[in-house]
């Protein structure tokens, strides 16, 4: 199928490739227009368009869906378009320029956690077990009818970036499948069924730990917030970033935001048992092993996480 690829992030490119790969022709791709980076805020395309533009293939960078990109679109006259974290609302004036509209491909397993950190929410959440599904794009958030799905088992120790690693590539087959079947004509999307929850993106507040909660929850959070937005906590006054947290049971001694050295180990009180902190970021400084930031302070006696 002549195929309009729209996505930004990394996590995007393993399906442009799965389509590329499967015989499709690519015949725009869609992402968003160059952001700054870095401290130095320096001007970078975004992944989607590194790539595209190995592969020398047309690339509409726009923000939005407005009049200009809407031409560029239609003139690509694509059988269907392919969406993965673009990252901007599809108008619904857009919507039927393809011949076959818009097939979104969403990390979770609709209508759980529609929005645009499907995976964060479910990590955070507790989730046993996620997945991707691919939908026809209608105007709502994530509403429209599923043609597909695939499951995948949340790990203990799962951040929100592994998975979401793992989803990108598993999710990118899924993705293929489903355009092949649109092409041979063996497949119908069914309306979706069942609980809606909602997965807002996350702001950095959303990162900031609660000691006062429990061990679970905390861990959860942080894995969940990891790498972005980040976990961090409040430290003299100043931001303190953290890494994943592992679990203490053994320990139930100690005031939430507390911390203690025991043995090799770094532990902060919660609002159940300890966590074990594993890497640590202090304002100023670069990520580091937690008992090599507690070694520098000679002493952690007075030391309190807000």
């Amino acid at each position: 199928m002549r195929v309009l690829f729209a996505g930004t992030p990394a996590v995007a490119l393993p399906s442009l490739d799965a389509l590329l790969a499967a015989g499709h022709e690519i015949v725009a791709v869609l992402t968003r227009p160059d952001a700054p980076v870095g401290r130095k805020r320096v001007l970078t395309p975004s992944p989607v368009a590194v790539r595209a533009a190995e592969l020398d293939l047309p690339v509409i960078k726009a923000a939005r869906i407005d009049a200009d990109a809407a031409a560029a679109i239609a003139a690509a006259a694509a059988d269907v378009a392919a969406i993965v974290a673009y990252g901007a609302l599809i108008p619904a004036s857009a919507l039927a320029l393809p011949t076959h509209g818009w097939i979104n491909l969403h990390f979770s397993l609709l209508p759980a956690w529609r929005g645009a950190a499907p995976v964060q929410h479910a990590v955070i959440n507790g989730d046993d077990v996620t997945g991707a599904s691919t939908f026809l794009l209608e105007a709502g958030l994530d509403a429209g009818p599923v043609y597909g799905t695939m499951t995948e088992s949340i790990n203990p120790v799962d951040t929100s970036g592994a998975l979401l690693e793992r989803l990108s590539h598993s999710g990118a087959v899924l993705l293929a499948q489903t355009i092949a079947a649109l092409a041979a004509g063996s497949i119908t999307a069914v309306p979706q069924a069942g609980d809606v929850t909602l997965a807002p993106k996350l702001a950095l507040e959303d990162g900031h730990i609660a000691w006062s909660h429990p061990a679970v929850a905390i861990d959860r959070r942080v894995r969940g917030v990891t790498p972005e937005p980040g976990a961090w906590t409040m430290l003299d006054g100043a931001r303190f970033k953290l890494g994943p947290v592992g679990l203490r049971p053994d320990v139930t001694d100690l005031a939430p935001g507390r911390v203690r050295v025991a043995g090799k180990r770094a532990l902060v009180g919660t609002g159940s048992h300890a966590v074990e902190l594993d890497r640590v970021q202090p304002a100023g400084k670069k990520m580091m092993n937690a008992m090599d930031w507690v070694r520098g302070l000679g002493s952690c006696d007075s030391v309190v996480f807000a």
